[in-house]
């Protein structure tokens, strides 16, 4: 099951140039991997290995910010009897709950029990710097505002023209709405966007629209009084309020449902939220910054997203290309993560063989720079030597390449035939291939077939 994330942060951490924040991270699979991680983060990490180890430290007044509990500490059915049983004895730590199996209940749950974040198993590395991030919004997770502009990796013009508006933007409080395919880095232009702003000193809150269940949704974001449903035995601000003064990162906004739309348009327009329960409003200053990997025109347009929030949220707009769109961008991004990775694995990687480079140019990268990333973490993980070659790419990596140029040797071939067989009629050939007539041109243009007369057979 994929990760189940709901955000919420506090604002209560040191500032910069004050102590950082003690984070224990208990239990876990991988938990040796995980702490490494923390620690390159700049946060003072330790781990706990044992259920037992943990209520000791606990009983003894253990000093800690941020709590990471996951498996094997965090057994099926004994998930709220353990987070329940942490809060009690240290109520002011912020929990992460790491679950092997999920429901909306539990979700309801944990969050109830005081949980800050609930992730599901299994949690990749991404994933629990994102919740850490959400979390923790004034520790930055090591990363102060210039050295995140740094991280926004490309010399294509379209990646310096992403720039600078990125900084124009950056100088206003208008909305933003930052569009791209999954992994090009939305929420990398959202932090940016707030760490160069005036606000840049509050917090980022990052909601995963995707993973917020209706049933948790005014109490998660507009937070509740005591007593307002079972279980609420103490009143708490929503994410909403948390990010008072700061900025709210709405991931995925293309898969908020239409009621959740309305109440969130309802508290951008009045600035003010209204707690379950609660007999007042809350004034809240805040920035909306929202992405999606989805066309909300098109949404608009079939009735699936509210068009006055889409209005509202359309103010200032970001659009990342995708990798493929970019090529020249690929090779500083390798280079990039390649640092990255040697600094984590304590590594001195050189660079890449010429074949192995070639075989990297030819992929299509539609997981874009989070797919980068990604593979070359796996190569790092059963790498020897210092130089990475073609056999060093993932397995799966190397069939799916050698499958796609069949792929693109047939496709053609058969793309030629058709031009042939309607004497190079593109309306034609695109109804007998049932392509649309821009998918036939795209094609045209990959195989380098763009000519106005047909080629000599």
């Amino acid at each position: 099951m994929p990760s189940q994330q709901v955000g919420r942060t506090h604002s209560t951490l040191p500032r910069s140039g004050q102590k950082k924040p003690n984070v224990v991270l208990a239990g876990r699979t991988r938990s040796r991997t995980s702490l490494r991680l923390l620690l390159e983060l700049g946060l003072n990490a330790s781990e706990i290995p044992s259920r037992a180890a943990l209520f000791d430290r606990l009983h003894n007044n253990l000093v800690v910010d941020l709590l990471i509990i996951g498996p094997p500490l965090v057994l099926p059915g004994q998930e709220i009897d353990l987070l329940c049983a942490v809060r009690q004895l240290n109520p002011t730590a912020r929990v992460i709950l790491i679950v092997e199996r999920s429901s909306e209940f539990l979700t309801l749950a944990a969050f109830r029990a005081g949980a800050a974040d609930y992730l599901t198993e299994p949690v990749s590395d991404d994933d629990l710097v994102s919740s850490v991030r959400r979390v923790l919004p004034e520790a930055r997770v090591g990363q102060p505002g210039p050295a995140v502009s740094s991280t926004l990796i490309g010399e294509s013009q379209a990646m310096r023209d992403v720039r600078t508006y990125v900084d124009k933007v950056a100088q206003t409080d208008s909305n933003v709405l930052v569009t791209g395919e999954t992994g090009v880095g939305k929420e990398l232009v959202s932090e940016l966007i707030h760490s160069r702003s005036a606000r840049g000193g509050k917090p980022c809150v990052s909601i995963n629209c995707a993973a917020i269940p209706d049933t948790l949704l005014e109490s998660e974001l507009f937070g509740f009084e005591r007593g307002a449903f079972t279980g609420a035995d103490f009143s708490r601000d929503g994410t909403l309020k948390s990010a008072d003064g700061g900025s709210v990162f709405f991931d995925e906004v293309g898969d908020m449902g239409l009621a959740a739309q309305a109440k969130i348009l309802r508290a951008i327009e009045a600035r003010e939220v209204h707690r379950l329960g609660g007999r007042s409003k809350v004034p809240i200053d805040i920035r909306i910054i929202a992405a999606t990997n989805q066309d909300l025109e098109r949404l608009v347009g079939d009735g699936k997203f509210r068009k006055d929030l889409f209005y509202r949220l359309n103010v200032a707009r970001v659009h990342l290309p995708p990798l493929r769109e970019r090529p020249e961008d690929l090779e500083p991004l390798l280079q990039f993560y390649l640092g990255q990775f040697n600094r984590r694995f304590g590594r001195r990687v050189e660079g890449f063989t010429s074949d192995a480079l070639e075989c990297l140019r030819r992929h299509s990268w539609p997981g874009n720079v989070r797919e980068v990333k990604n593979l070359l973490e796996a190569v790092f993980v059963g790498l020897n030597g210092h130089r990475i070659h073609f056999v060093d790419l993932p397995e799966p990596f190397r069939r799916s390449l050698d499958q796609h140029a069949s792929l693109s040797v047939d496709e053609r071939q058969r793309l030629i035939s058709t031009l042939f067989a309607t004497n190079w009629n593109k309306s034609k050939a695109a109804q007998e291939l049932h392509w649309s007539r821009m998918t036939l041109y795209r094609k045209l243009a990959k195989y380098q077939l763009l000519q106005t007369q047909p080629p000599t057979r």
